[in-house]
């Protein structure tokens, strides 16, 4: 029943609703931690601004998919007559009004379903936005009030903004904003060569644009294994893609059309649009009158996803622990449990991370340089060049390298680059949560042909028993 309290801070009445938990923000971490609540028993509140689904669902993950898929059937269709598959007329032309509304109706279709499984489970869904007050209480647009006896903040990111470009005459892309783009650039300048740099990269390339990625590191994709850096980098070659490496963006100007890029010694870029992917920074305006451990912009948490004040959680991107959708969900449903008053801890050094580019990626765990700090290892390498489904596929770009200990058989890190790596690499994450060494994975009988036999056939190698590769020395 609603109740009625003096508010100091609003400085009125108020009627409140009182609840078990009270989430803020509707993405990834947002929406799964409310419904967990629910099924563990628990009344739960939701409070999300926008559309529920957060940037994964309508700006992120979802949205880009869409994009490469479209990317991946232009290039089938460039590729049909090598396969002798003849098309008369083989001129492609995007019509990019048609792409944001096909991404737009699946969107629509994903947060249509989310907000149906909430309505399901009986959370109670405000729209506006949410901050954080006294004593577990939650201001919606400063007019609403909510009580939680725990609060779980899930407020998310937001893309990171460049100093250098912020110029009133210079219009600059977020990764939010080019997936709305109803034009294809002439000439796309992506400053960022991370994943999302990678993969709007591959999606524009195919659709027309002439695109250069700016990165500051010595390669693309700095954080994965250097392997899967090498590869990309020979793909985009390939595809037309420009990659300047080592380089940072030391002014931007205006001239015409056309805005140039001083790129220091390097020289000057010119681009008709100039995307920025550099990262994303936690949203923390939920909590601005609180006084939260906060550490280089991110909320500190706990392996339990309680932050500095009791009966606080935060997962998901506002902690920078892992800022992956699936992370997300997990680090969701542990708060949820523990605001219940369960005793759960989170585990994240078995995440996968994709990229869909063409070829995808899929890793897991610790890569070969940061494996051989700590361990005495072997490497076991299968390249697609000779799997038969790949070759069938006429996919044979790509490997999959599985490092170990050699002492033990641990299987340490999985990296892969080649067709269905992103679906393959799930079943590298699971045998290494179940602890399952190389010497057992390297005994699993796969279907024949599939691409995942080639991760069998690197587990093999890893202890010189690949069946399918000519021995070592």
């Amino acid at each position: 029943m609603a109740t009625k309290e003096i508010m100091p801070q609003a400085d009125r009445t108020m009627e409140y609703e009182a609840f078990d938990v009270v989430v803020i923000g509707g993405g990834p971490a947002g929406y799964v931690a409310a419904i967990k609540v629910a099924q563990l028993g628990g009344k739960a509140a939701l409070v999300e601004q926008d559309t529920v689904g957060g940037t994964c669902l309508n700006r992120g993950c979802i949205p880009t998919k869409t994009y490469l898929k479209n990317a991946e059937l232009i290039e089938y269709i460039q590729q049909a007559a090598r396969r002798g598959i003849i098309i008369e007329n083989p001129a492609i032309c995007v019509d990019m009004e048609k792409v944001v509304e096909n991404k737009n109706d699946v969107v629509t279709t994903l947060t249509t379903g989310v907000e149906g499984l909430l309505k399901a489970y009986g959370v109670k869904l405000y729209k506006g936005t949410g901050r954080i007050a006294k004593n577990k209480e939650v201001l919606v647009d400063e007019k609403k009030l909510l009580k939680g006896k725990k609060i779980i903040l899930a407020a998310g990111s937001k893309p990171a903004v460049l100093e250098t470009l912020q110029k009133e005459e210079i219009s600059v892309l977020d990764s939010d904003k080019i997936l709305d783009l109803k034009e294809i650039p002439k000439q796309l300048a992506i400053i960022g060569g991370g994943v999302i740099g990678v993969e709007i990269a591959m999606i524009f390339r195919a659709y027309g644009s002439k695109v250069t990625i700016l990165e500051m590191a010595d390669r693309i994709l700095p954080r994965m294994d250097k392997d899967l850096s090498a590869v990309l980098m020979k793909v985009f070659k390939k595809k037309g893609i420009r990659v300047i490496t080592a380089v940072k963006v030391e002014d931007v100007q205006k001239e015409g059309n056309m805005t140039v890029l001083n790129l220091g010694e390097k020289g000057t870029l010119e681009a008709t649009h100039i995307l920025a992917a550099v990262g994303r920074t936690p949203n923390l305006e939920a909590i601005k009158d609180l006084g939260l451990a906060v550490k280089n912009g991110m909320i500190q948490v706990d392996d339990y996803m309680e932050t500095s004040e009791a009966g606080i959680y935060a997962p998901g991107d506002v902690n920078g622990r892992s800022q992956l959708a699936h992370a997300a969900f997990k680090m969701g449903e542990i708060a949820a449990a523990n605001a219940l008053g369960h005793k759960e801890k989170i585990k994240l050094d078995i995440v996968p991370n994709c990229v869909y580019t063409t070829p995808e990626i899929g890793t897991v765990g610790l890569t070969e340089e940061e494996a051989a700090k700590r361990y005495d290892i072997s490497v076991g390498k299968f390249f697609f060049r000779a799997n038969g489904r790949a070759l069938a596929s006429g996919e044979k770009i790509g490997f999959v390298k599985v490092i170990a200990d050699s002492v033990y058989g641990e299987i340490l890190g999985v990296h892969i680059i080649g067709p269905g790596a992103a679906e393959m690499i799930n079943e590298a994450a699971a045998l290494m949560d179940m602890q399952i060494t190389v010497y057992e994975a390297s005994k699993i009988i796969h279907g024949h042909p599939t691409f995942s036999e080639a991760f069998m056939e690197a587990c093999a190698d890893c202890i010189g028993q690949s069946i399918h590769l000519i021995p070592k020395g």
